[in-house]
């Protein structure tokens, strides 16, 4: 998988000057582009659309300082529709306007080429299972959050906080399925998975029981799901586990993610320091 993932960063450096589709690159990578936009934030730590910007405004930044092109050249060259908006976007990478740049030869940042490596570390195993659920509905209170990946999210703990102990007594017992009990469950993320994106985040149970009127309901077809397991410090060790997946499991194993929502099932130590996590992602098996 990692090979194919080098390949399409080639494709993408042999074609900064034209258009780079998200599409053709997970053709390259013989993968979804739903797979590949959430493998390559993953690996790289920003979205692909940053990537491809910063990469362009690297490369027109040398041209700029060589002064072979005229300015309108080279932004038309690097996808900008006007001279106007290549300034903006290229103050906001390199902090001085292409013109100064040219003119002074000012100092510009650099957006390196990635290539993706598989380190193995040996001093510890991933445990995971493979599940088949049938059709089954997730049933609690919802609300839309920013996506944050460092330390606790305020927008959920506040969330969570506000729905009082009676609400949240009521979604457990509607619990009636693995994984059981309350469960954080993530939808509607956007597939680059960029910081600050929005999310549909429930604070529910996994369940076929009816939901009573007040209750969001988010109904989840029939599939198969990835199931890891680990025991940390809390809550980096929840995103540890989820960069993990992502970084060493997917392109170690067979399968990628599919459609659907990610389950959370975390139980904290009565100290607050450790919880142990039972994350369940959508996947389907690959061909090749």
């Amino acid at each position: 998988m990692l090979e194919r993932l080098n390949e399409a960063l080639e494709h993408v450096e042999e074609h900064l000057d034209g258009p780079i589709g998200a599409d053709e690159l997970a053709r390259i990578a013989r993968t979804s582009e739903y797979h590949f936009r959430r493998m390559f934030s993953a690996l790289a730590g920003m979205p692909l659309s940053e990537y491809l910007r910063r990469r362009r405004l690297t490369v027109a930044g040398a041209e700029v300082l060589a002064g072979e092109r005229t300015l309108l050249d080279i932004a038309v060259r690097y996808g900008y529709g006007s001279g106007e908006a290549f300034a903006r976007a290229f103050r906001g990478m390199h902090g001085v306007g292409p013109g100064e740049a040219r003119r002074t030869g000012a100092a510009l940042r650099s957006q390196p080429r990635l290539a993706f490596r598989l380190v193995i570390e040996g001093s510890s195993t991933m445990q995971y299972r493979i599940v088949t659920k049938g059709e089954f509905r997730v049933v609690g209170k919802k609300a839309r959050v920013p996506l944050v990946y460092e330390g606790v999210n305020p927008e959920i703990a506040e969330f969570v906080k506000g729905l009082g102990q009676d609400t949240v007594r009521r979604i457990a017992e509607l619990s009636d399925q693995a994984p059981e009990g309350i469960v954080s469950v993530c939808d509607d993320l956007d597939p680059n998975r960029a910081e600050g994106s929005e999310l549909d985040y429930y604070h529910a149970v996994v369940t076929d029981a009816q939901a009573p009127a007040d209750l969001d309901v988010l109904t989840v077809p029939a599939g198969t799901w990835a199931v890891f397991e680990n025991t940390g410090p809390y809550p980096r060790a929840l995103q540890t586990l989820w960069a993990d997946v992502y970084a060493q499991w997917f392109p170690s194993n067979p399968y990628r993610t599919r459609t659907g929502p990610e389950i959370l099932r975390t139980r904290v130590a009565p100290d607050g320091a450790e919880a142990t996590a039972e994350l369940w992602i959508p996947v389907e098996r690959t061909t090749a």
